[in-house]
């Protein structure tokens, strides 16, 4: 796709809110905390999710929610994103996000993960319409009506018929019941993460919904898949999920080519070297400093993918076990600037195929929580 494919951009609103740029950051379960999202704001996101919330969570607010909930003034507006099973906790949770500083009520009846679908949770709401809209009225009526509510959903939970009359009642309840905006993943909860998201079906969901508002997510590696999105769909925003992790630089670089600019060249290694010490200084900050050394390795390993040396960054990363650590994988990988890479889109949250065996376990428990984006 060249400069002259782009098109004038959609408008994206959520209810009274108007963003400047329909490219945002989605919420990533283990990932989207206050440091990346704040990154990703600073790189050019216009809107940002919180890692889902359970309500059960947020009613009694333990100390890992407690931090989970802190917001910034510089990240505002932020989106809250609550999953659960039981309606009557849905309202009292929400109120409990607002109460943070949460601008935006996201509702996820996305997330595929087994256990979540094994407590009734996430994607498993979509075989069960009566509920799922019982949620959504609970939220919208709870929640301050100036305040946007949204939904998170999948395209079913397989690829059934009866599945897809499920998935267009909850979509036209939801409206309905007066939610803002649906964001949309091209997979079903049965496919999680396996073959291609889509985005045909994206194109229908939209073609439906008319002037109402349609988010659309799934294989958004690159700022021109972001774009691409919007112009062969006429979704009015996307969500990028695992695109993100590692590269908010994406943000940046879909702004550009909306612009009609050409595609900026990946982060040099000082570029990437001045995003990395600022995560690692926000993590510290947000985490203290043990635990935030080691949520920033599963970070660390997917910066590595930009590096223009991205194998032996990644295991330098993965061996890191103490804070000091940071500061001399930094002084021996990011001392010398060079032209950085662009990032392969992956095929899951591991460390890829020339991975280490012991890299790719490290990766791979570092980043399971990951697998409720809806990305």
């Amino acid at each position: 796709m060249t400069n002259s494919d782009f098109w004038q951009l959609p408008q994206l609103r959520l209810g009274d809110l108007e963003l400047d740029f329909p490219v945002v950051q989605a919420a990533l379960s283990g990932y989207s905390d206050g440091p990346m999202r704040l990154l990703a704001r600073r790189l050019g996101a216009s809107y940002a999710l919180c890692e889902v919330m359970l309500d059960q969570m947020v009613l009694t607010c333990g100390k890992k929610t407690r931090r989970m909930m802190q917001v910034s003034d510089e990240e505002q507006p932020v989106g809250g994103q609550l999953m659960g099973s039981k309606p009557e906790d849905f309202g009292p949770a929400a109120m409990r996000l607002v109460e943070a500083g949460f601008r935006v009520i996201d509702i996820n009846f996305g997330c595929p993960v087994k256990k979540v679908l094994g407590r009734c949770r996430g994607g498993y709401l979509l075989s069960q319409p009566e509920i799922a809209l019982e949620i959504v009225s609970r939220v919208r009526d709870a929640v301050p009506a100036e305040l946007p509510v949204t939904v998170k959903m999948r395209k079913g939970m397989d690829d059934t018929n009866e599945s897809k009359e499920k998935f267009f009642t909850i979509l036209d309840g939801a409206f309905a019941r007066g939610v803002a905006a649906v964001t949309v993943h091209g997979r079903s909860v049965q496919q999680r993460y396996i073959g291609p998201s889509n985005w045909n079906f994206l194109k229908e969901v939209k073609e439906f919904l008319g002037e109402r508002t349609l988010l659309g997510s799934g294989d958004l590696f690159s700022a021109e898949d972001c774009l691409r999105m919007m112009q062969e769909t006429g979704v009015d925003g996307v969500t990028v999920a695992r695109g993100a992790i590692g590269n908010p630089w994406i943000f940046r670089e879909a702004r550009a080519l909306a612009a009609g600019k050409p595609l900026p060249a990946p982060p040099t290694v000082y570029e990437q070297r001045e995003v990395i010490s600022e995560h690692y200084r926000l993590a510290d900050e947000y985490y203290g400093e043990d635990r935030g050394n080691r949520i920033m390795r599963k970070f660390g390993i997917k910066y590595a993918q930009l590096h223009p040396d991205p194998i032996a960054v990644r295991d330098a990363f993965v061996r890191i076990r103490h804070p000091g650590s940071w500061q001399k994988v930094i002084e021996q990988w990011y001392s010398e600037d060079r032209p950085g890479l662009r990032p392969s889109p992956p095929t899951d949250l591991g460390c890829g195929v020339n991975a280490t065996k012991k890299g790719k376990q490290d990766n791979k428990n570092l980043s399971t929580a990951g697998a409720c984006s809806e990305e």
